[in-house]
């Protein structure tokens, strides 16, 4: 069960990721679940949710933007910077992205749509689920109850960082905007 809720909630259904994966290592600590194939469970439905995501975002997303990105202003030019900063930047958020909600979903399809090299995409990928589920399993694992209670608090500042950051990225795209007129 853990396989396909964190599978799915990377794809990007509503699932309370962090917080499962808290309550599943308080679970192998009290021994009601088992080690080995908790962790496997947990890193194998984040690498299967990240790669659908990059596959959706490589066929579906890239079609999509080739037919109606023009009543975007997504041009051919744009979509080749796009692939360029992800090869060069864009890697890192495969990575560390898990860590905040709401961008985890988003960058497997944005590296699909900006055609990153599948070795690029799997390497970082894989290596950020790895670390975000070890990091998660290990709270509830080493600290319980009280790892809980820090990952509530910690959800909270996520949420209002992703609500900075959005608010950020409009006020950018507004600015540059105006800027072009």
């Amino acid at each position: 069960m853990l396989f396909i809720l964190l599978a799915l909630g990377i794809i990007a259904l509503p699932v309370p990721e962090e917080t499962l994966m808290v309550i599943a290592g308080i679970f192998m600590k009290q021994g009601d679940l088992n080690i080995h194939s908790t962790i496997i469970a947990a890193y194998l439905g984040s690498i299967v949710g990240i790669t659908v995501s990059y596959l959706i975002g490589r066929t579906a997303g890239f079609y999509l933007l080739h037919k109606y990105g023009s009543w975007f202003g997504v041009t051919d030019d744009r979509l080749q910077k796009a692939h360029q900063w992800f090869e060069k930047y864009g890697k890192w958020t495969l990575t560390f992205g898990y860590f905040v909600p709401g961008v985890r979903h988003f960058t497997g399809v944005s590296a699909g749509v900006a055609k990153l090299e599948y070795h690029y995409f799997a390497l970082f990928a894989y290596g950020g689920a790895l670390l975000w589920v070890s990091t998660f399993l290990s709270i509830g694992y080493f600290f319980g109850n009280y790892g809980i209670e820090k990952l509530g608090e910690l959800e909270l500042k996520d949420q209002w960082a992703t609500l900075f950051i959005i608010a950020g990225v409009v006020g950018l795209a507004f600015w540059w905007y105006k800027k072009k007129k």
